[in-house]
């Protein structure tokens, strides 16, 4: 549990730096609407890496199948929220110009998440297509 209060104080000071460094612009409707996507994703995300514990991996692997919480809904919502998060801040920051340039993140994690779908079926087999089946 350690590691995942070290990775959330390093967000949450990134976050804050953020707000502070791009507040001042004024405000408009793309700003406005980059903060509604981007504010309840960035606690969703948080909320899943969180849950997710040690668990957590940068490369695929199956340590614990974690079912509960956002993970009981959704299989992958680190993936899920990440992305539109921080296409939210760049609207908010002003920065929609970052958009092409993060676009192939996308298509890369769609196929990380397939990767980690087959060591998770490898390993835990029938408890995780059942999982599978249920979100």
């Amino acid at each position: 549990m350690k590691f995942n209060y070290i990775t959330l104080a390093i967000v949450t000071v990134a976050v804050v730096s953020a707000v502070v460094h791009f507040w001042g612009p004024p405000w408009s409707a793309q700003r406005i609407a980059g903060l509604a996507v981007a504010i309840p994703c960035c606690v969703l995300l948080g909320i899943a890496r969180v849950q997710l514990g040690r668990a957590f991996s940068v490369r695929a692997r199956a340590t614990t199948l974690v079912t509960t919480g956002i993970y009981s809904r959704i299989r992958n919502p680190i993936y899920v929220f990440g992305s539109p998060a921080i296409m939210g801040l760049a609207l908010w920051a002003n920065m929609p110009s970052i958009w092409p340039v993060f676009l192939p993140v996308i298509p890369m994690q769609i196929y990380r998440a397939h990767l980690e779908a087959k060591v998770l079926e490898q390993h835990f087999g029938t408890a995780y297509l059942d999982y599978k089946r249920g979100t």
